[in-house]
């Protein structure tokens, strides 16, 4: 007979306390997932990545972008309850996998914030003005050109503080890639007709050669990219591809204590730059924590601090704002769930559900 997983792990608990060990974060919170706010109306195939749009004049019309996986497949718009704005859902996509946003983009003589989308099947990204969702792409970004490895998977938005220069990095499908160079980065230019371009700026990032890399995040305030490599680590370099040792790993963490694939990674940035890294240990249904900022003096080293159990299950992609929106004060957490939902947590619920282990934004200002 095969015990159930959370009753190996609670079993397991007492001989690693015995023996010295730290506990298991993911084992204490095996046996009580936290509970969504809002679970979204289902999308038609399945799910993988979301993104919060903040509407900065009225934070109670914000957005949630979502990809739909499918050959079929589609960019789903929810509001704040969850529900799909069918107006605005783009179809016809031909695998979307991951989703990123950026603000305040130069776009035809003004301003606006984009949504970029990676279509894995298509080898290209799209891009998709907000809230409108109207295409600013002419049709799409070629991506991987001339390379065996095309199937773009997880894409992260950069913008350069200084110059305010926009950056998109890929990462794509295992097939072919390279051990090293495993990520392209390309900047994205209004080519003069109100349509963005991408311009390819450097490959870059180390692959273990165990399954594949699809996550990739930006902390855009302290310019660092980081990207999950699913059966190693995640990996962290700059962002910004001027910058000193660009192409250089910065750390390599979390490499023990996930169930299997290392997968989705969000932050929640304090003002003062603090904060956390979320990745999703999926197979365990859980988050896994780090601190953004490091440890004191090391700013690379991200030792765990704990970790919750949701209920999305099998979770890939994610994401996270310090942003107070109606029901969700202290910030909004935002998971996939193999359901073809979403799930948007409390950040206030995960503070409780770690033991006080985190902090919210308020706590971090006093």
């Amino acid at each position: 007979m095969r015990l159930p997983l959370s009753l190996i792990l609670f079993a397991a608990a007492p001989f690693a306390a015995a023996a010295g060990l730290a506990p298991d974060p993911d084992a204490a919170n095996a046996a009580s997932p936290l509970a969504p706010r809002v679970i979204t109306e289902p999308a038609r195939y399945d799910t993988d990545d979301p993104a919060i749009w903040i509407n900065r004049a009225d934070p109670a019309a914000s957005l949630i972008i979502g990809t739909d996986k499918d050959a079929d497949g589609a960019l789903y718009v929810y509001d704040l309850a969850g529900k799909i704005q069918t107006d605005k859902v783009v179809r016809g996509l031909l695998r979307p996998n991951n989703v990123d946003l950026a603000y305040d983009i130069p776009l035809a003589g003004g301003r606006a914030d984009i949504a970029f989308v990676t279509e894995r099947h298509a080898h290209r990204l799209r891009a998709f003005r907000l809230p409108d969702m109207a295409p600013v792409d002419g049709g799409g970004i070629p991506v991987f050109e001339g390379e065996t490895a095309r199937d773009c998977m997880g894409i992260a938005l950069y913008t350069r503080p200084g110059d305010g220069a926009l950056f998109a990095i890929v990462s794509r499908s295992e097939e072919g890639a390279p051990r090293e160079g495993y990520l392209h980065q390309y900047r994205i230019v209004d080519d003069g007709t109100g349509t963005l371009r991408g311009l390819f700026v450097r490959r870059f990032g180390s692959w273990s050669g165990r399954k594949e890399i699809e996550s990739v995040a930006v902390d855009n305030e302290l310019g660092y990219v980081y990207c999950s490599d699913e059966r190693f680590g995640i990996r962290k370099y700059h962002a910004d591809p001027l910058a000193d040792d660009a192409d250089k790993e910065l750390a390599c963490f979390g490499t023990t204590g996930f169930a299997q694939d290392h997968e989705g990674i969000s932050f929640y940035k304090n003002p003062d730059g603090t904060g956390y890294i979320l990745v999703s240990n999926q197979q365990a249904d859980t988050f896994r924590i780090f601190p953004r900022e490091g440890t004191p003096g090391h700013p690379h080293e991200h030792p765990l601090i704990t970790s919750v159990r949701v209920a999305a299950h099998d979770s890939d992609g994610s994401d996270t704002t310090t942003a107070a929106l109606p029901g969700f004060p202290g910030g909004l957490f935002v998971a996939m769930s193999t359901d073809r939902t979403f799930h948007y947590y409390a950040w206030d619920d995960l503070v409780h559900a770690t033991g006080g282990k985190l902090r919210r934004i308020d706590d971090a200002r006093k």
